[in-house]
């Protein structure tokens, strides 16, 4: 016998696995219809094949094994029906819902737990003065209320979870935390350094809102101090928003710490005027100043002196409270140049001056300009900030710089 010149032949090994699919498809459709049906009992026997088996024992046995059909593919998967398996899990999740109907009313009793304990938690929480525990901090006052109401309701989570006879899950629950608590460390190490100096800077207070400070090099107005970080408003108006950590580990200057600022400036002027004359006018049109505190009072020294000319620093003081340090600083500066104009004292000459002397001139009696002796200089130690750095260093009773028998 010969094959048709267009049939083709399928590769051994895709035949076989095609033909064993299909056996195994007909047994599987065998199996689900057959099923059914030998599930169903079996009618019971009547009275006379009964009467004969007992009998003949021996025949009855022999027709039993004729008439027992041989074991087959419907019956193998039989063992493994996927519909047991369903009506199992069906089974299971019947149960499971049945139990938590029976369960409902001590779930409905835990939820009534927990919303009674949050709802406890914020009553508490809002009315802490009530039990003497409210702080002068608002900061910490706020981490306070936080801290009663997560407490409350933790409490109250617990008493829920003991109703429903799940205590087992704190437990499970403490014991994630810590491995937990020691990865999330890590993660969030510069945040929780952050709240940390916050909670510090909160007990320590080196500052009060709408103080001018200066950490590091950024200069501004104390705003708000949050869990994070601290904002600071510069003088163009920007808010400035510093890590806590970094605000605790700076240098703080706090300019508002002491009501009274002191300014100061450099006027230079040429060799030739007197140094005195200059420094007298410009001690007295800074005192002319309505906005100049008189105690302490305008001060002065001499920067630099060279051929050239002579550099002289102003000093004033003013009150933070009724007046505005860069104003009064200009308007001193504007009166002082004004009347040295008017006195005729000059600055350095930008251009090279020539004088010419005949060599039979006696030289330029200059002891009218300037004075030979320092009668009435006054030289005395600077004592304008004294009083108040005493005030500093007694107020903080952990200064380390103070020995224990250092009188107070």
């Amino acid at each position: 016998m010969t094959d048709h010149p267009h049939t083709a032949s399928l590769p051994p090994r895709r035949g076989r696995f095609l033909g064993l699919s299909a056996v195994l498809l007909l047994a599987l459709m065998a199996g689900l219809v057959a099923g059914p049906s030998l599930a169903a009992p079996s009618a019971p026997p009547s009275a006379a094949p009964a009467a004969s088996a007992a009998a003949d024992p021996g025949a009855a046995a022999g027709a039993q094994a004729v008439d027992a059909p041989p074991p087959s593919a419907a019956q193998a998967f039989e063992e493994a029906d996927v519909r047991g398996r369903f009506d199992a899990v069906y089974d299971e999740t019947v149960n499971r819902f049945m139990r938590l109907l029976a369960n409902l009313p001590l779930l409905l009793a835990a939820l009534v737990v927990v919303a009674l304990a949050a709802w406890l938690g914020r009553v508490v929480s809002q009315r802490l003065h009530w039990l003497h525990l409210r702080t002068r901090n608002p900061y910490l006052d706020s981490l306070l209320r936080r801290m009663v109401q997560a407490a409350i309701l933790l409490l109250g989570i617990v008493i829920a979870l003991d109703l429903l006879n799940a205590t087992a899950v704190i437990g499970v629950v403490f014991g994630s935390a810590g491995v937990l608590g020691i990865a999330m460390g890590f993660a969030f190490k510069d945040i929780a350094e952050n709240y940390i100096a916050g909670i510090l800077l909160s007990l320590r207070r080196p500052f009060e809102p709408g103080e001018t400070v200066k950490i590091d090099s950024y200069e501004g107005r104390v705003a708000s101090l949050s869990a994070r970080a601290m904002v600071l408003v510069t003088a163009e108006g920007n808010e400035l928003r510093l890590p806590n950590a970094l605000v605790f580990k700076a240098v703080i200057l706090n300019y508002s710490s002491n009501p009274r600022r002191r300014f100061d400036f450099a006027m230079n002027i040429d060799a030739s005027h007197s140094i005195r004359q200059a420094q007298a006018i410009g001690l007295a049109e800074i005192a002319a100043i309505d906005d100049v505190l008189t105690d302490p009072g305008p001060s002065w020294t001499l920067v630099e002196f060279g051929p050239s000319g002579s550099v002289l620093r102003f000093f004033g003081w003013v009150d933070q409270r009724k007046s505005d340090l860069g104003k009064t600083r200009g308007e001193a500066i504007r009166r002082v140049k004004g009347a040295f104009w008017r006195a005729g004292i000059q600055g350095p000459r930008s251009t090279t001056h020539v004088v010419l002397t005949r060599d039979t001139d006696a030289p330029p009696d200059h002891h009218d300009i300037e004075p030979a002796t320092s009668v009435g200089v006054d030289t005395s130690v600077n004592r304008d900030i004294d009083e108040h750095v005493a005030e500093v260093v007694n107020a903080d009773p952990q200064n380390l710089l103070i020995a224990k028998d250092a009188p107070q």
